[in-house]
């Protein structure tokens, strides 16, 4: 044992160091090593469906191309929706002139003759009939507009809705002339005097009361004529369920035209009841004068 080295000092050698298996598990089991294919790669995953999809954000120039466009779509739409205001207007104002301009031309029957044609009857048996007549007339013109729509190439519909306009106002107003006829409520002056007065009365859904001439506009003034064109917006919007397609509107517009044409009676009759004057008490009223052109207000059933 003399001249040994002792084995805690016996160096390895370097050939001998890596004898052991070359895959290092030194008797590890498997489960304990993990599978080799389990490693991760090193390159990034491209296909991973957790991962978010990378936002390219715009260059600044594009941001800037779409900016001006977003700006100039902005710019036209107002533009159109102010001309569409502005033609909207001028229809109203074209409207409004068109049914002063045809008010004096309404044949309006008077007392007289409304009592020869339906002998026997007081004032409001008289009443209910004028205004029975009026409602089936402009029940036909609002059944007739809509039924237009239904064509297979339609007429220019602002056309016939400013048609229906027109004719359901001519019905109205010779309903309110007459009534205020019935009620022994004849407006005083001249026939275009009182086609104005008429036209006040239409417009405002109200009877006229002779005895307070403030009360309705006997001259065309500016208030007379925004009035006129508020009930003509009315109108309109009302008006526009009669151009729907497939007869519908036909049914819709005779529906509510008839409808409205009796409101606007109930609301004329009971401002005229309040100042009613009985016919026998009434003093006899000269004949009307007859329009130079009588408007033809179709519609009337035979007899009405």
């Amino acid at each position: 044992m003399t001249g040994s080295t002792p084995p805690r000092k016996r160096r390895f050698s370097l050939g001998k160091a890596d004898e052991e298996p070359s895959d290092g598990s030194h008797d590890a089991r498997d489960d304990e090593r993990g599978s080799p294919g389990a490693v991760a790669p090193f390159e990034p995953a491209t296909d991973r469906a957790d991962h978010p999809v990378p936002v390219t954000q715009p260059a600044p120039v594009a941001r800037r191309r779409a900016a001006v466009m977003r700006d100039k779509a902005r710019e036209l739409a107002r533009e159109g929706v102010r001309r569409g205001g502005s033609g909207a207007r001028a229809g109203l104002s074209y409207l409004a002139d068109r049914i002063i301009d045809i008010a004096p031309r309404v044949p309006v029957r008077d007392l007289a003759t409304l009592r020869r044609q339906f002998p026997g009857l007081g004032p409001e048996e008289l009443a209910d009939k004028l205004v029975a007549g009026a409602a089936a007339a402009t029940s036909t013109v609002g059944a007739g507009i809509g039924a237009a729509a239904m064509l297979p190439v339609p007429p220019a519909m602002p056309t016939e809705l400013a048609a229906e306009i027109t004719g359901v106002a001519a019905i109205e107003l010779k309903l309110v002339a007459e009534l205020h006829e019935v009620y022994g409520v004849r407006p005083p002056g001249n026939l275009k005097t009182r086609s104005t007065a008429y036209l006040s009365s239409w417009s405002g859904e109200r009877g006229i009361d002779v005895l307070k001439p403030s009360t309705y506009d006997v001259a065309l003034g500016g208030h007379m004529k925004r009035e006129l064109r508020q009930q003509i917006m009315k109108r309109v919007v009302r008006d526009l369920p009669n151009l729907m397609p497939f007869m519908v509107g036909a049914a819709v517009g005779a529906v509510m035209n008839r409808r409205d044409t009796k409101r606007l009676a109930a609301h004329v009759r009971a401002d005229l009841r309040t100042i009613q004057v009985p016919w026998a008490e009434l003093a006899e009223l000269p004949p009307l004068e007859k329009p130079a052109e009588p408007l033809p207000v179709r519609g009337f059933p035979e007899g009405l």
